[in-house]
């Protein structure tokens, strides 16, 4: 297990450095100068394009300006903001356990509620209860976030006012308001992670129920909760594995326009207002630590399929 897990450490030196050179090469799609644009196009002054050319060392060969990026970000610096003269590194530190919440509470969402779903749904197939919750999934995997958000804030904060509807509270603070606040961020984002969770593991446990090993673990006489929990869960849970890699990315992501309604101080309204502006250091140092983070959920996800299933070390 120790060697297999070396290997996948090993094996994401060249895909950080690949993800940190095309992080890089974004400079290379601004149209024009991008000096002048990033400066802020027809309404720059030759003083702040003179300022922006300086800061991110426009002057320089692409290969030396991404050295030279690539050796301050190893260090943990991602640079200043154009617009704020505020180190990115720090603003990033600060706002990533915000976001970091957010999608880690809506994936938790998204696994509590998805995998009875799934279970309830497989080990029944074509029964009235499986029916029930494939209808429900699909229409949970199809509606959006945000449309699900606002539907959210006007029933629980606006015409019940159980719930708050905007902010946030560090944990540090009240755990309990920190929880209240995240509710229906995390409703809103873990729903098509719920469904999509119940579909795929729903579709995998009826499966493996039919194969041979398990009808002679019940032949045994052995209960069919175990059956189920010790013999087919196991096996079934490869699939829902892969949803949960990639839904974890997409809640990591889809946080940026749920911030925005419930204006949540983290990194996507952080990288929204970046946009907005062109402020490249920003966009760069955001992009870069989400595309990393997917990176390492994808490698602890490699890590559960090896204890799952004992070939994958093998393979």
């Amino acid at each position: 297990m120790i060697a297999f897990v070396v290997r996948r450490l090993l094996a994401l030196v060249p895909l950080l450095l690949l993800i940190s050179f095309i992080v890089f090469a974004l400079s290379t799609l601004i149209p024009g100068d991008p000096a002048v644009t990033l400066a802020g196009g027809t309404r720059a002054t030759p003083e702040a394009i003179a300022e922006v050319r300086e800061k991110l060392n426009l002057d320089d060969p692409f290969f030396v300006r991404y050295g030279t990026w690539l050796g301050d970000v190893v260090r943990g610096d991602l640079g200043e903001s154009l617009l704020r003269n505020a180190d990115v590194s720090h603003e990033i530190a600060n706002r990533f356990p915000v976001t970091f919440s957010v999608a880690i509470g809506a994936l938790a969402f998204s696994v509590l509620v998805g995998v009875p779903l799934g279970i309830l749904a497989g080990t029944r197939p074509g029964r009235r209860r499986d029916r029930a919750i494939t209808f429900g999934t699909s229409a949970g995997v199809a509606i959006p976030d945000f449309w699900l958000a606002m539907v959210l804030v006007v029933t629980f904060s606006v015409n019940r006012r159980w719930l708050p509807s905007q902010g946030y509270v560090p944990p540090a603070e009240s755990i309990v308001e920190w929880a209240r606040h995240l509710v229906l961020p995390w409703v809103a984002l873990g729903l098509a992670g719920a469904s999509a969770m119940a579909r795929q593991l729903r579709g995998a446990l009826a499966d493996t129920l039919e194969q041979d090993y398990i009808r002679t673990a019940a032949a045994k006489g052995l209960r069919r909760r175990m059956v189920i929990g010790k013999h087919a869960l196991k096996n079934a849970s490869i699939a829902p594995l892969t949803v949960l890699g990639l839904q974890f990315a997409y809640m990591l992501g889809g946080t940026v326009i749920l911030e925005r309604i419930f204006a949540i101080p983290g990194m996507g309204q952080y990288f929204f207002l970046a946009l907005a502006n062109k402020d490249l250091p920003i966009i760069q140092g955001v992009t870069l630590v989400v595309a990393t983070t997917f990176v390492v959920v994808n490698l602890l996800v490699d890590i559960l399929y090896a204890y799952v299933n004992p070939r994958v070390r093998l393979s």
